[in-house]
């Protein structure tokens, strides 16, 4: 940025300003733009809209979202108090219901709050412990990234699907944490990045933060898949997850993860998934009760984008320039489309998940639940207000 290089985290918090910070996904990889949202609704919306995803981003946005919404309550009635609490957790909890890590990282400050005797004593500690959970969620990642760097030979190829990087999370990524980690080590590897259609997030944002990195990958279409496991260019899937049924070994991610696992298990190419432990569900019983999120039939009949050269090889914008971005609509004009966000793939598919603990076959999650369950995991549903 300005020609010098600055790190960033996707989700931060101003306090001074109540604000949550948020890198605008939307417009990468043509412009790097910071969001606020001044208020808990501005939060939600920047959720529901994608300015924020990631099931890791979108919870320490929701946790400081809850935190930011709990801070603009003015006065001391406890019972309206907990009124607004309760409205303000719904909101966001309502945003996007397929992940469950949000519903984990409110939690967490709800827990936090009861400890406080006044409400300003239960706003300051709902503020700290949302800066806790962006924090440890972190340092989960950067640990993920330590477990699974042994997976990364020298040489490796490795394909991986929309975009479980560090925009997809605090920092570090979760797939990508033991890519960052290997390349820091001089460890050869080329990654394939899935386009990831409907809204190309491989395209877009993987392979935008694997050129920041450095890292040697090539964009494909979702359905050139197949022939590049077929013609022996894979050595291995990893990707990240919205929700593992820890009772299952069931991971439910980005559509068409599916796909790529019944055709790794085809091939014979290892598939891992890698996720913090807040994404490990211990509540649900299958991978049916999941709420699967539809989205809008817009995203899969056209695509968003910058004007550029008819020119493939010719740009016609000078490097840097800001165009704006535009949606064009590809599919025939009156046509319907169905555009459900996740889908589900079974445990049988899956090698093993990758955690900050780490790696456990599917059906060794449940059986190592006392080992990898944390506190916030306990919490009961009573404790949201629902």
């Amino acid at each position: 940025m300005a020609g010098r290089t600055r790190s960033f985290r996707s989700v931060t918090f101003d306090a001074a300003a109540n604000a949550v910070c948020l890198i605008d996904q939307r417009q990468l990889p043509h412009r790097f733009r910071i969001l606020r949202c001044k208020s808990h609704e501005e939060t939600a919306q920047a959720i529901r809209e994608m300015v924020v995803r990631g099931a890791p981003a979108i919870a320490a946005t929701a946790a400081y979202g809850l935190a930011q919404g709990v801070r603009t309550f003015a006065g001391d009635d406890r019972r309206r108090f907990d009124q607004h609490v309760r409205q303000v957790h719904r909101t966001l909890l309502e945003a996007r219901p397929t992940a469950v890590d949000p519903a984990h990282a409110m939690a967490e400050v709800l827990a936090a709050m009861r400890a406080g005797r006044t409400v300003s004593e239960k706003q300051a500690l709902a503020l700290a412990a949302a800066e806790e959970f962006a924090h440890r969620s972190a340092g989960e990642c950067r640990a993920l990234g330590e477990q699974g760097v042994s997976l990364i030979r020298d040489g490796a190829r490795i394909l991986t699907h929309c975009n479980a990087g560090w925009l997809a999370c605090v920092d570090y990524g979760t797939a990508t944490a033991p890519l960052y980690l290997a390349h820091a080590r001089g460890i050869r590897f080329h990654v394939y990045c899935a386009e990831t259609r409907p809204r190309s997030q491989g395209a877009a944002l993987t392979a935008w933060e694997l050129a920041q990195q450095g890292i040697a990958h090539t964009v494909i279409a979702d359905t050139a898949v197949g022939l590049l496991m077929r013609s022996g260019r894979v050595d291995m899937v990893l990707v990240g997850s919205d929700r593992v049924v820890a009772r299952t070994g069931d991971v439910t991610n980005k559509i068409g993860t599916y796909n790529l696992a019944v055709l790794a298990k085809h091939h014979g190419i290892p598939f891992y998934v890698a996720v913090p432990l807040s994404t490990l569900d211990w509540s649900l019983g299958s991978a049916e009760q999941v709420p699967i999120e539809e989205r809008a039939p817009a995203e899969v009949l056209g695509a968003w984008g910058v004007p550029d050269s008819p020119d493939p090889g010719r740009s016609s914008r000078r490097p840097g320039s800001r165009a704006s971005r535009i949606y064009v609509r590809v599919a025939n004009p009156g046509s319907p489309a169905w555009n459900p966000a996740f889908d589900v793939t079974p445990a049988e598919l899956v090698t093993g998940i990758l955690t900050p603990r780490g790696l456990f076959r599917p059906q060794e999650l449940w059986a190592r639940r006392e080992w990898l369950r944390t506190d916030p995991a306990d919490l009961r549903q009573a404790d949201t207000g629902r």
